[in-house]
């Protein structure tokens, strides 16, 4: 079967399979009672097994597929799920994602598997016993149903209905049926059995569920819960005339209420007040409209990103055209040609916003991988960390995804490593053992910020000072210059460390000036703010590089300078008499909040700008919690125009993010509000 056609689309869902799977062991470790979890990774496992085995990756699929055995009995209740347990099943992600990985390259996904498929082996039959692990194999399932029972994962209303059966004078028996080892229908089997108990009483429950059964998703064995008027006998001797049915244990259940459960069902009873059959018939029909109901699919197709970035050069194109017509149209005054050109502009914003939106991914798809990152580096470290994702549906151009991965990796290695400390330090320091490390994303004009904080040891600026002395990075005399901001810069610098041990996670300062050029490279700014013993913060602003955006343009003497809209709070005009002067600063009061005002003709050495007039022209920015007044001569209206960068020979120029072409043909600078502020 020739299979290359299939590469790509068999790479990107396993690879979202191994996230989804990673993500579910990550829950599933914080509460290994929770078996959805373990259903959600048995069907990646299973997708992925099925997609290696059609391809022909062998080793993927057997590797998935003793993984898959493991699953089964922990969602069958057969197996615990066990520090060890999960410890194995992690490291068996781990080689998956590394021949996912590996064929991704154009590898052969090939990889030695054998330890780890044995461990799994090992896990299944129950031999883990050994190494004091609370693994427990069901050879003996039918002296272990009441366990199975105590332990079956009944819904509320299942329940209730349970024990008004037996309130009705019926019986409810839990039954687990073991199929033939050589059983080749599994599924028509189990329907048998499932049409015989029918007729016997009323199936409330049965595991798997009958989704499942119908693909025969099982082992050798299913259960369900019967509730009845037959006896035990009798049930057990229909389930035997079936063939291929190599055993069946049956048990009675018991009611499971407590006192406090005792008056929750009696509230449940006011509401649900029916006999057990037509309770039944209830869960029948519910079960059969949720099987009945269509599920809305998801109709996507993948769409390779070099054709994106095709359609976005072409659609900025468009909207330089577009511009230019609308100016045109405002020279010629004619109706006509006004009507046809404002119906374009707004087919094309809408066009404008489809596109945008086929280019925004969400930063989860970076973040997702740090959970288990940071487990991995913790425990290796002998640390506690509690990791919190903050703003994960933040969404990013496709292309600052892609590249932001790596720097946020080396961060986060260096927070855990150099930042927090180890449980012991931590409470001599008055600190709960347990460090916590937050990752945040949003959004702040026209930039994503992505803040990496920790509370851990902070860095110490006597240290740094020293350091950078040491090295002739400053002299004595700027160090003491130097602002605080400042100090902490230089831990950036090339080769730069105050590790007094490198160790093989990281060196804070080793590595961040590569993080640091990356970033930049990439239009945007990393600055740092730490604080003894409290901990530090690295905040990486990005650019949105989408490259058309709404601004405000605005005039200085005969330039015309456009602002992002998404950074202006308010446009204001202001008397003269109103600006006042606090810290050798020009401000206004803005609502009540002291805000300074930033000329910007001084800025930009414009000449010609008018300061004296009775009245100024204002736009009120803000970043974060910050907010300036930006003073210009003159406020023309709102445009959509298309970003172009300044090109690699312009890299630093101040409070500039870019430049565009206006209708008039003029090229116009767009400001970078943020560097304003900061300033």
């Amino acid at each position: 079967m020739e299979t290359n056609q299939y590469l790509d689309v068999f790479i990107d869902e396993s690879k979202e399979h191994l996230q989804g799977i990673n993500d579910s062991l990550l829950q599933l470790e914080k509460d290994p009672t929770d078996l959805t979890h373990i259903e959600v990774i048995f069907r990646a496992a299973h997708t992925i097994k099925g997609m290696s085995a059609t391809m022909g990756y062998d080793d993927l699929a057997n590797l998935t597929h003793q993984m898959e055995n493991v699953l089964d009995q922990i969602r069958n209740k057969v197996l615990h799920v066990t520090q060890q347990v999960l410890d194995v099943l992690f490291t068996s992600v781990d080689l998956m994602e590394a021949m996912v990985d590996d064929i991704s390259s154009g590898g052969n996904g090939k990889k030695d598997v054998s330890a780890a498929v044995a461990e799994l082996t090992d896990i299944e039959l129950g031999k883990t016993s050994t190494k004091g692990q609370s693994v427990r194999k069901a050879e003996n399932a039918s002296a272990n149903i009441q366990d199975s029972y105590s332990e079956l994962a009944l819904d509320s209303f299942t329940q209730t209905v349970i024990d008004q059966s037996f309130e009705q004078g019926f019986d409810a028996y839990h039954i687990i049926v073991y199929l033939s080892p050589h059983c080749l229908l599994k599924a028509a089997r189990a329907f048998m059995v499932f049409e015989l108990m029918e007729k016997k009483g009323d199936i409330v429950y049965s595991a798997p569920n009958v989704e499942n059964i119908e693909k025969e998703d099982f082992d050798d064995h299913f259960q369900l819960v019967l509730i009845t008027k037959d006896s035990k006998a009798e049930i057990e001797a229909v389930i035997l005339k079936v063939s291929e049915i190599a055993g069946v244990d049956l048990a009675p259940m018991q009611r499971t209420m407590d006192a406090s459960e005792e008056e929750d069902v009696k509230g449940a009873e006011s509401v649900v007040e029916m006999p057990p059959e037509d309770v039944h018939k209830q869960v029948v029909s519910s079960k059969e409209a949720s099987v009945d109901t269509p599920k809305a699919a998801s109709k996507t197709i993948r769409v390779n990103i070099a054709k994106l970035d095709h359609l976005m050069n072409l659609f900025e194109e468009l909207v330089v055209g577009r511009g230019r017509l609308e100016q045109i149209s405002k020279e010629l005054g004619n109706d006509d040609l006004n009507d046809s050109v404002e119906r374009m502009v707004r087919t094309s914003q809408d066009l404008q916003s489809m596109i945008l939106t086929m280019r925004m991914v969400p930063v989860d798809q970076v973040f997702n991988r740090f959970p288990r990152m940071v487990r991995q580096l913790a425990k290796d470290l002998g640390k506690q960390v509690q990791l919190d994702i903050v703003g994960a549906e933040t969404e990013l151009d496709r292309t600052v995804i892609d590249e932001i991965g790596d720097p946020l990796v080396h961060l986060i290695r260096n927070a855990l490593d150099h930042g927090i400390e180890t449980p012991e330090v931590r409470v001599q320091r008055g600190k709960t053992p347990v460090g916590h490390l937050t990752l945040s994303a949003y959004h702040s004009g026209n930039h994503v910020f992505i803040d990496i904080k920790e509370d851990g040891a902070g860095i110490a600026k006597e240290k740094v000072l020293a350091k950078a002395i040491e090295r002739g990075l400053v002299t004595s005399d700027q160090a003491d210059q130097l602002e605080e901001q400042q100090v902490f810069e230089l831990t950036m610098a090339p080769g730069f460390s105050t590790a007094e041990k490198i160790s093989d996670v990281s060196g804070r300062g080793v590595g961040l000036d590569v993080v640091k050029n990356t970033i930049e490279s990439l239009g945007g700014h990393i600055s740092i703010t730490s604080e003894l013993n409290k901990g530090t913060t690295f905040s990486v602003q990005l650019p949105l590089t989408l490259s058309i955006i709404s601004v405000m343009l605005t005039k200085i003497a005969d330039e015309t300078y456009a602002i992002p809209l998404s950074s202006i709070v308010e446009t204001a005009i202001i008397r003269r008499d109103q600006v006042m002067r606090a810290h050798q600063q020009e401000v206004i009061d803005f609502r009540g909040k002291v805000v300074p005002l930033v000329f910007l003709g001084r800025v930009f050495n414009v000449e010609g700008m008018d300061e004296q007039g009775s009245h100024l022209s204002v736009l009120i920015v803000r970043k974060g919690d910050k907010m300036a007044g930006i003073v210009v001569d003159e406020l023309i209206g709102q445009q959509e125009v298309v970003l172009k960068s300044l090109g690699n020979y312009l890299t630093s120029i101040f409070a500039i993010s870019g430049a565009t072409i206006l209708g008039d043909g003029k090229v116009s600078l767009i400001v970078d509000c943020n560097s304003l502020i900061k300033s």
